[in-house]
């Protein structure tokens, strides 16, 4: 079963921003889908057995910081 993790990335401002996200987070093993909303500063991934070191590694990896959002 697919989960949803999002998170919070200062910094990401345009379309090369999405990109660099993106293409970084694709990578990481069981991610299935990135979104990335800049308005937002928001970063959601969907995927199966999703590591959160391994998806933060990534984000820094594309030259942001990241912050975990909680669940509402």
């Amino acid at each position: 079963m697919s989960e949803i993790v999002t998170y919070r990335v200062a910094g990401m401002h345009c379309g090369h921003c999405k990109q660099a996200v993106t293409g970084e987070l694709s990578a990481v093993p069981g991610v299935e889908a990135v979104d990335v909303d800049l308005d937002a500063k928001l970063v959601t991934v969907r995927g199966e057995s999703l590591s959160d070191s391994a998806l933060r590694e990534a984000i820094e990896e594309a030259g942001y910081p990241a912050i975990k959002e909680q669940p509402a």
